[in-house]
């Protein structure tokens, strides 16, 4: 925060739970599903850092082949065409 910023205040639930203001979520652009990173030093002094989670877990990471013709061969869950796995007779 800059110096001329006045320190914004919660209370903590009976339940652990503080509400963070709409002023500081705003500002940091934190949204639902957005997780707080919370981290002490050693002085004692709590900080936060703000992980967004706005993604799926796995949008990151590259396809891989799954051998055969891919998509053309596989069903969505990696299993090939095949009777035994279709129920085709």
């Amino acid at each position: 925060m800059a110096t001329d910023d006045v320190p914004e205040e919660t209370k903590v639930s009976d339940r652990g739970m503080v509400t963070i203001p709409a002023s500081l979520r705003n500002r940091l652009d934190i949204e639902a599903g957005d997780k707080l990173r919370w981290n002490i030093n050693e002085d004692g002094e709590l900080s936060v850092e703000v992980v967004k989670e706005r993604y799926g877990a796995f949008d990151d990471f590259e396809p891989v082949s799954m051998g055969g013709k891919g998509s053309e061969t596989h069903d969505i869950a990696g299993y090939e065409d095949d009777s035994a796995f279709s129920g085709d007779t």
